[in-house]
């Protein structure tokens, strides 16, 4: 038990940033923390000691966070036919006064197949193979679905910018 209250204590917030992530509201960001305690506890003689542990618990907690979606509700990702869609210009982060809080807030603004994939792929380094197979879906689909997500959040970004802008 004390062992458990110490891998709690030492990675509790970084899992916490990651459930935020893909996590809709705070609140189910709590849930998807819980969750994935729970999972790492239940599968810890499975770690052979490969790899960083940390990593190890990372992986467990986006997969719990995945599995949640797909329980809750079907992700609604729908194959698609894709003409090659020209990726939004990268928004300017030097011109910038978005902090990280806002973009964290905007990044949980997205449909949940975006944000899923959006953070899969810019925030956690995933390649679109590894996420077609996580998600069960087409290569293709998820270059479209991070393709939209990126114009929705540069969107969301300038919006956000002008608001910032008119205040001041």
């Amino acid at each position: 038990m004390a062992a458990q209250a110490k891998v709690y204590q030492l990675f509790s917030d970084k899992l916490f940033a990651i459930c935020l992530k893909y996590s809709s509201n705070y609140q189910d960001a709590e849930d998807n923390l819980q969750d994935s305690f729970i999972a790492i506890f239940e599968k810890i003689k499975q770690y052979k000691n490969k790899g960083s542990f940390e990593g190890w618990i990372k992986r467990i907690t986006i997969n719990t966070a995945l599995q949640k979606y797909r329980e809750k509700s079907p992700l609604q990702i729908v194959d698609e036919i894709i003409e090659e869609e020209k990726e939004p210009e990268a928004f300017n982060f030097e011109k910038t006064t978005v902090n990280v809080d806002t973009l964290l807030v905007l990044i949980q603004q997205l449909p949940d197949r975006y944000r899923l994939i959006f953070n899969l792929y810019v925030l956690d380094n995933y390649n679109h193979k590894e996420i077609s197979e996580m998600l069960k879906i087409s290569v293709g689909t998820s270059k479209s679905n991070l393709s939209r997500a990126r114009k929705i959040l540069k969107e969301k970004l300038e919006i956000h910018q002008k608001k910032v802008k008119t205040i001041n």
